[in-house]
C-alpha cells in the first residue's frame, strides 16, 4: 500500500517567482528541502498550495512537474476537489493520467451546502468515476458544512475512498479511527493535533508546519513509536505556538514569509491573500525564533 507507515505529509505551498508565476527552480528546491526534512508524502494543489487561484492548466503543470521531480520517492496526492461534482470528476480524470500521482484529495463541497446524503452521492461518484483513490478533505471552517462521522464511515466502505483529512474535534477523530476499516487512513489536518492524532491511532498529520519543522515532527512521531510519550509531548508543546503562528494571518501567507526569510524562496501569495506586512513579519519571526 502506497501510504503504509506514512505519518507526515506536507500540504505544499506553490512556489511562485517575483511575477507570481510557477517557478520551476523554486519548486525543485522546495521539494528537495521537504524530502530532506521528514516529509513522507506531498499534497499538491490544495488549500496551502493556493488551488483557488491556480488555473486548471497551472494545476496540471504543477502536478506534472512535481511528479517528475519526486520520481516515485514519496506518494503524491493531488487536490482535485470543487463544489461541482461533474467538474471534479472531469479534472480528477485528467490528473489520473499523470504518472506518479497516487491519490486525489477532494474537499467537501463548499458554498452549495449539501446535506449528508448529497455528500455521499458526490464522493461516491468521484470515487467511482475519477480514476484515482480518494482522500476526503473534511474542513468545516472553510466549507461551512461538516461531514458527520457517520457519513465518513459510510464512505469508508467504498474501496476507492482510502482516507480522510479531518479538521474537527479529537472526539470525532477518535470515533473515525475506532469504527472505520483498519486500512482506512485517518489524518488530522490540524498541526496542533499531530501528537494526539498519532497517539489515538490515526495515520498522522497532513501538515503546514512541516515546511519548517519536519525534523522535529519526525522526531516526535519516532518518540511515540518508541513509547517515549513524555519526550513526544515536549516536542508538541514546543511546536504548538509556532504552529499557531503559521496561521496568524490567512494561510499560506505566514509559511511563505517564513520560507522566504529562511532563504527557501517561494514568492508571495496571490490575491486575495496578502503577503505579511512588516509588523506581522516581525511578530512571526520572533515567535518562530528565526
Amino acid at each position: 500500500m502506497k501510504f503504509e507507515n506514512i505519518d507526515l505529509m506536507t500540504a505544499m505551498v506553490t512556489p511562485f517567482n517575483d511575477q507570481q508565476q510557477l517557478d520551476d527552480d523554486r519548486l525543485k528546491s522546495l521539494i528537495e528541502h521537504l524530502l530532506a526534512h521528514g516529509t513522507q508524502g506531498l499534497i499538491v494543489g490544495g488549500t496551502t498550495g493556493e488551488a483557488p487561484t491556480l488555473s486548471e492548466a497551472e494545476k496540471l503543470d504543477l502536478l506534472t512537474k512535481t511528479a517528475k521531480i519526486v520520481d516515485g520517492r514519496v506518494p503524491i496526492v493531488a487536490g482535485t476537489g470543487s463544489n461541482n461534482t461533474a467538474a471534479t470528476i472531469a479534472f480528477t480524470k485528467k490528473v489520473s493520467q499523470i504518472k506518479g500521482i497516487d491519490a486525489a484529495l477532494v474537499v467537501v463541497p463548499y458554498y452549495n451546502k449539501p446535506n449528508q446524503a448529497g455528500m455521499i452521492a458526490h464522493f461516491t461518484a468521484i470515487a467511482d468515476q475519477g480514476g484515482l483513490p480518494v482522500i476526503i478533505y473534511n474542513i468545516p471552517g472553510r466549507v461551512i458544512v461538516k461531514m458527520e462521522v457517520a457519513t465518513i464511515l459510510t464512505l469508508a466502505q467504498n474501496p476507492n475512498i482510502i482516507g480522510v483529512k479531518q479538521c474537527a474535534s479529537m472526539e470525532e477523530f477518535g470515533a473515525i479511527v475506532e469504527n472505520a476499516p483498519a486500512d482506512f487512513l485517518v489524518y488530522t489536518g490540524e498541526d496542533a493535533q499531530s501528537l494526539a492524532a498519532k497517539e489515538i491511532g490515526g495515520a498522522g498529520v497532513i501538515s503546514v508546519a512541516s515546511h519548517l519543522y519536519g525534523d522535529e515532527m519526525t522526531a516526535m512521531f519516532q518518540a511515540v513509536d518508541k513509547g517515549e510519550i513524555a519526550k513526544a509531548a515536549r516536542y508538541q508543546r514546543d511546536l504548538t505556538p509556532k504552529m499557531a503562528a503559521l496561521f496568524s494571518a490567512p494561510s499560506p501567507s505566514p509559511v511563505k514569509a517564513a520560507l522566504n526569510h529562511l532563504g527557501q524562496p517561494v514568492g508571495d501569495p496571490r490575491l486575495p491573500i496578502l503577503p505579511l506586512n512588516d509588523e506581522q513579519s516581525k511578530q512571526l519571526y520572533t515567535t518562530l525564533n528565526i
